[in-house]
């Protein structure tokens, strides 16, 4: 169990990170870690991307805190949820990063970028599978 959370305020750390640094890109002098990032989902690698405009710095830092928060609020269940009442921590943490990829994922293949679903799957992941390999063990220990 310490490693599932361990694994999973890892993942809270990464994606508190990563909405810091697109919430940086709010200003204008912080924003060549997102122009990558932003380079890289919307392919190909040319460098087209920019954020002139003050509606997309708006975006960056809307969408920056939302991610930070959630890299806190999953820091939190994790550690004052998940780790005394797994099942509860379980439910919540699935249900809402379930409903985040399903949202985030089909959108960015709307607004033309499919590739951000491959980090999408990447953070998926690191919260799924502590909290799914924490009910496959209590269940076979039952």
């Amino acid at each position: 169990m310490q490693q599932r959370i361990l694994w999973l305020k890892t993942g809270s750390v990464i994606t508190l990170v990563t909405g810091l640094i697109i919430a940086a890109a709010a200003v204008p002098a912080l924003n060549a870690p997102t122009l990558w990032l932003f380079d890289l989902v919307v392919f190909p690698l040319d460098g087209a991307q920019s954020l002139q405009g003050t509606e997309q710095r708006l975006l960056c830092a809307i969408t920056g805190g939302l991610m930070g928060g959630l890299g806190v609020l999953m820091w939190l269940v994790t550690t004052e949820v998940f780790a005394t009442h797994p099942a509860l921590g379980r439910s919540l943490i699935l249900k809402s990063i379930g409903t985040w990829f399903i949202i985030d994922s089909s959108m960015s293949i709307a607004a033309g970028a499919p590739l951000n679903v491959i980090g999408n799957v990447g953070f998926l992941l690191v919260f799924t599978l502590p909290v799914l390999s924490s009910s496959l063990v209590r269940e076979q220990a039952a």
